[in-house]
């Protein structure tokens, strides 16, 4: 077997990686602060679309983690690098927040209802019957369909709420159409994400809490893959999975060192 290159750039998600439901998980400080002194490319990545980076770096840096708004990539911003590659200065129908509608402004997008190139759905916590009638409509009369992760679940103080993948299911079912995911575990995001800070994958590292996502899409792009075990998924869940990550950590405090 090939000898792996050094790791010169780092890719980890956020949820379950850095914090958990609102507080910062012990070491997340240090391995953001070991980054930056090093210099290396890093992004934090989210495939909640809900926030823009900018809201985002407001609520780590409350957390007492400093991440530059340039280091957040998110599912959003993936969606909307993904649609100005396809068809550039096109026109979307929009179920999704702000961290979603202004990814499609800044590159030059109409929002309209009007016989849109696109239906993209994002996430919200108001998922409105009128909004995904109107979405399930317009895929028919001709829209192509975009969402930007395929979670179904999110989480929340109270418990697991109905996420984009679970939203989308139904305009599917509607419609008969299946959407084009952005987000993880699509590559994609990791290859716009590493082409973002000029960074190259065989020389990258992932560090995630699901397999199903985090691992998989660090794996189809070509990076090592770093497990912690402080998220969603236990060492033993790993065997459940035909693939394996590079290696799994009991949290981001077991890799300052590896910065």
């Amino acid at each position: 077997m090939a000898e792996r290159k050094p790791i010169e750039s780092w890719l980890t998600d956020m949820d379950g990686v850095l914090i958990h439901e609102g507080t910062p998980i012990p070491g997340a400080d240090a391995f953001i602060k070991r980054l930056r002194e090093s210099g290396k490319p890093f992004l934090v990545l989210t495939n909640n679309s809900i926030y823009t980076p900018r809201d985002l770096q407001a609520r780590l840096s409350r957390m007492g983690l400093d991440v530059p708004v340039e280091n957040i990539w998110t599912s959003a911003l993936a969606t909307a690098k993904f649609l100005d590659d396809q068809r550039p200065g096109g026109t979307a129908y929009v179920i999704g927040e702000a961290g979603l509608t202004t990814a499609l402004h800044d590159i030059g997008y109409v929002l309209t209802d009007h016989e849109p190139d696109y239906v993209v759905l994002g996430e919200t916590r108001t998922y409105s019957f009128e909004a995904m009638t109107k979405a399930v409509r317009l895929i028919n009369a001709g829209a192509r369909f975009i969402c930007t992760n395929p979670d179904e679940t999110g989480p929340s103080t109270e418990g697991p709420l109905p996420a984009t993948g679970a939203v989308a299911a139904l305009i599917t079912k509607a419609t008969g159409k299946q959407p084009y995911f952005a987000g993880k575990p699509n590559p994609l995001m990791m290859r716009t994400g590493l082409n973002a800070i000029g960074a190259h994958s065989e020389t990258s590292a992932m560090i995630g809490d699901r397999m199903d996502t985090d691992v998989l899409a660090g794996l189809e792009a070509g990076m090592q893959t770093f497990l912690v075990l402080t998220g969603l998924t236990t060492e033993r869940d790993t065997e459940k999975f035909p693939y394996r990550p590079t290696k799994t950590v009991a949290s981001i405090k077991d890799l300052v060192d590896l910065v």
